[in-house]
């Protein structure tokens, strides 16, 4: 059987007439910047995540960017980043002027080294970028106590980490964080979108402006301060309204399908991915390791199963970085995870017969 990495099809086809009337009523109103299907996603998903605010924005970096700009991040200031990760979060930071530091990842969950990030603090030091990573969340109760003691801006990266949550709290654990909605996520449009979510009222306020060319709501000529055009567009938002309604099901489903992974590779000679015990893991992605990463990718596409690496460079290892002289020795734990991480098959639809085909193939190789 042919699997394919992510079925957005069959997502699709369990849900297509909500998704059909919710894009025919932007298009029978001819309402496609703005408008109520905006300012509905904005309130669900705020409810969603148990916070106060939501602000949508056209996608997760516009996210991380204007986050960073509303928290007043600019030059001469550092942002501690994980060296794990994609690299939105560094072009967020770049573009503001601001200089990001880089700490190595804790070996079981991926995420930053709460350990490294004490070391990586300086003077300079203004704000640290948590990245929850493949649907786990960071350290926060560490990580905000720390910040907290340093006075530093604590902005959640939870891109990959929708409805995830730390000590029994649904993010955001801090004040704010971003999320994308790029189409393979657990909750994703049909092309760009992205959210701020936060408690802080007078940062929403600020994003709000910003992600508008710096317009006041009802205001369309009227400029306050120099914004940019970052807005969420209102068919990504009607597409969202109706998947937010099934995303607390499909998780679910996500960590069953996970469950399932676990059980079967009980006896493999692959390493499964580490649920922290105070955290509920979401799934983005299911990672596995071994230690002949390329050999056991290339067996599993002779089987027709796709697979992905997440991510085969780490941020100090990006040809774009590579004048900021970043030595590897500097990230030993990112340099080992990087060459053995394998991203299986997952999303809520995939079904038991085809986890225990892909186990089935994943154990017939041999390192």
């Amino acid at each position: 059987m042919r699997i394919q990495f992510v079925d957005l099809k069959a997502q699709y086809d369990s849900i297509k007439e909500d998704i059909d009337s919710a894009i025919q009523w932007c298009l029978d109103n001819t309402r496609f910047i703005g408008g109520k299907p905006i300012t509905d996603f904005e309130e669900a998903f705020a409810k969603f995540c148990n916070a106060k605010h939501c602000v949508g924005i056209s996608s997760g970096t516009s996210a991380l960017y204007l986050a960073l700009k509303a928290h007043g991040i600019g030059p001469g200031d550092e942002v501690i980043v994980p060296t794990h990760t994609f690299v939105a979060a560094t072009e967020a930071v770049s573009s503001l002027g601001a200089t990001f530091v880089l700490v190595d990842a804790d070996e079981k969950t991926y995420n930053l080294d709460v350990e490294k990030l004490k070391q990586a603090i300086t003077p300079k030091t203004k704000a640290i970028i948590p990245v929850h990573l493949y649907g786990q969340p960071a350290d926060m109760q560490q990580i905000t106590e720390l910040a907290e003691e340093k006075s530093l801006v604590v902005i959640e990266d939870a891109c990959q980490a929708h409805g995830a949550e730390y000590k029994g709290k649904r993010l955001p654990y801090a004040e704010t964080a971003c999320y994308s909605f790029y189409p393979g996520k657990n909750l994703g449009a049909y092309g760009d979108a992205g959210a701020v979510v936060t408690n802080n009222e007078e940062i929403a306020n600020k994003i709000t402006m910003q992600k508008d060319h710096g317009r006041e709501p009802g205001h369309k000529y009227d400029s306050s301060v120099e914004g940019f055009g970052h807005r969420l567009d209102t068919i990504q938002a009607a597409i969202l309204n109706v998947k937010l309604k099934y995303l607390e099901k499909w998780i679910e489903m996500r960590r069953k399908n996970a469950e399932l992974y676990n059980k079967m590779f009980s006896d493999a000679d692959v390493i499964t991915p580490y649920e922290a015990d105070d955290r509920k893991h979401v799934y983005h992605l299911y990672v596995i390791r071994s230690k002949d990463r390329d050999g056991l990718q290339k067996h599993l596409k002779e089987n027709e199963i796709d697979t992905l690496v997440h991510y085969p460079l780490a941020i100090h290892q990006q040809p774009s970085y590579k004048d900021k002289g970043f030595k590897a020795s500097d990230f030993p734990v990112t340099e080992k995870i990087v060459s053995e991480i394998l991203s299986l098959p997952m999303y809520a639809e995939l079904t038991e017969e085809q986890i225990s085909f892909i186990v089935e193939k994943v154990k017939e190789f041999k390192v």
